[in-house]
């Protein structure tokens, strides 16, 4: 960004969250832990949502950042059994102290012979991401100060100046080169009956956006519920609405429109059985703003939990988006093919 700010007097704000996504993809992925018998590395930076600003104003440079992250791992545990799975991490905030840091830790396909990977994690891998974690805020004003402020030797109040140099010498030695490249836009459109569905950084109004996770079980298989949430006529039954859809069955790319259309989406990944993503919007949110909600299914010995999360969504929304999900999807499943107790 272009800095005209005589003597660094004035209030510059630089919205950092591309940085950050990147940031955090280059100092994760890889990043692991081993003994003779277990192998686990995080492969994956599914989601980095929230704010991330860097502000300067009379030559002092300030973050305020809070942010969710949610990381996929895969290895393996007892020498040959093979694990995946995430770790959510709800809030990383310029007022976090390394204790203060909370992690849920979500094995896919869990069974007794993977089930230890959590212990694995909890001991020998999450003290050392406490630690990488809590060196963001540093990292963060080193790499992105200098595009907010003017060198010190251009400018001529004595009082700016000196602020400018003593947050300088201050500062420790840089640790990240992250480069500040914001990341491509991409835009993916497709007809929900009249619905355009369009995911671009230059065109999309802009919302402060958060994260949800919800994790519920059903007495069924993988098999029947990813049906259920895919079928036509399934979806009709629990929806108590004619659905809007292309096919008898969604695919990759379709769309569909739920409750009369109060609810629309666009299918980005299906995985049979397993994994189902989708881009999910409510009417009345700003156009064009959708938020991404990503269910796996996780098959047990006599139930399947519906590991979902939701990034995206509007600061605000996220009581509303909870209540409609677990009252219109969840309740509404198991009322309907009897698929679990409702409370």
């Amino acid at each position: 960004m272009v800095v005209n700010n005589p003597n660094n007097w004035h209030w510059v704000d630089k919205n950092c969250i591309d940085w950050t996504r990147s940031y955090f993809s280059e100092n994760l992925i890889g990043f692991g832990a081993k003994d003779e018998k277990n192998s686990i590395y995080i492969d994956k930076v599914s989601s980095v949502d929230g704010d991330v600003v860097v502000s300067q104003r009379k030559g002092k440079v300030m973050s305020l950042f809070d942010v969710s992250l949610i990381l996929g791992f895969s290895g393996h545990v007892e020498n040959e059994n093979s694990v995946s799975g995430s770790i959510t991490v709800p809030s990383v905030s310029y007022d976090s102290t390394e204790d203060e840091l909370q992690f849920d830790i979500n094995i896919f396909k869990e069974t007794s012979s993977n089930s230890s990977a959590s212990t694995f994690i909890k001991a020998k891998i999450l003290p050392q991401l406490r630690k990488i974690l809590i060196k963001f805020g540093t990292d963060l004003i080193l790499n992105n100060s200098s595009d907010i402020q003017i060198s010190a030797d251009k400018v001529n109040s004595t009082f700016t100046k000196a602020n400018q140099e003593a947050s300088t010498n201050s500062a420790p030695a840089k640790v990240a080169n992250v480069s500040a490249t914001t990341a491509t836009a991409t835009s993916t459109t497709a007809a929900a009956g009249t619905t355009t569905v369009q995911n671009s950084k230059s065109s999309v109004p802009k919302y402060n956006t958060s994260s949800l996770y919800l994790e519920p079980s059903f007495n069924t298989t993988a098999e029947q519920l990813y049906i259920t949430l895919l079928n036509n006529a399934r979806i009709g039954a629990w929806s108590r609405s004619h659905p809007i859809m292309e096919s008898e069955v969604a695919t990759e790319g379709s769309t569909i429109g739920l409750f009369g259309g109060s609810v629309s989406c666009k299918i980005l990944k299906l995985v049979p059985n397993e994994h189902i993503v989708q881009l999910w919007r409510l009417e009345d949110w700003k156009k064009d703003h959708y938020a991404e909600l990503d269910i796996r299914l996780i098959q047990g010995a006599g139930e399947t939990r519906m590991a979902v999360s939701f990034t995206g969504i509007p600061i605000g929304e996220e009581d509303r988006v909870r209540g409609n999900f677990e009252e219109y999807y969840i309740r509404a499943i198991k009322i309907t093919f009897g698929f679990g107790a409702v409370l």
